[in-house]
């Protein structure tokens, strides 16, 4: 009972949750967003919207890039905290100007990736990550 209170965490246990964090968040964008998003570039793309006037298609090949590649990255652990950045940025944008700031309710997907992503940028991968075998 004492352990369940502790707010110490072993070496072992934080590489552990963020395996399980960056599976979790990376497997259910790449899988639920990226891979529909980059099986319909063609007609989706030019019907996109366009926040930082870059025109649809780029913006929109941006966001496939954000979330299906960047989301393997974060899975395999390989440059994770370099991949983090496009799907931070990508959720910032769309619970920013797609669900107008509202974290609750319509954007709460968003903001829930977004929170899941910087969470990883910031704490690393974890030891359980090929970032490791590169990095030491």
């Amino acid at each position: 009972m004492k352990r369940l209170f502790s707010t110490r965490c072993s070496d072992s246990a934080f590489s552990f949750a963020m395996l399980v964090l960056r599976l979790g968040g990376g497997i259910l964008l790449m899988v639920n967003h990226g891979l529909d998003k980059l099986i319909h570039f063609s007609s989706r793309a030019h019907h996109f919207a366009d926040p930082f006037h870059i025109g649809p298609v780029p913006s929109y090949a941006m966001v496939v890039f954000a979330e299906f590649f960047c989301s393997v990255f974060v899975i395999l652990g390989l440059f994770t905290r370099l991949a983090c950045i496009p799907i931070v940025i990508a959720m910032a944008v769309a619970l920013i100007h797609a669900h107008h700031g509202s974290g609750f309710g319509p954007g709460e997907l968003a903001a829930l990736y977004l929170s899941c992503f910087i969470t990883i940028l910031f704490a690393g991968p974890g030891k359980v990550s090929l970032d490791r075998f590169i990095g030491g």
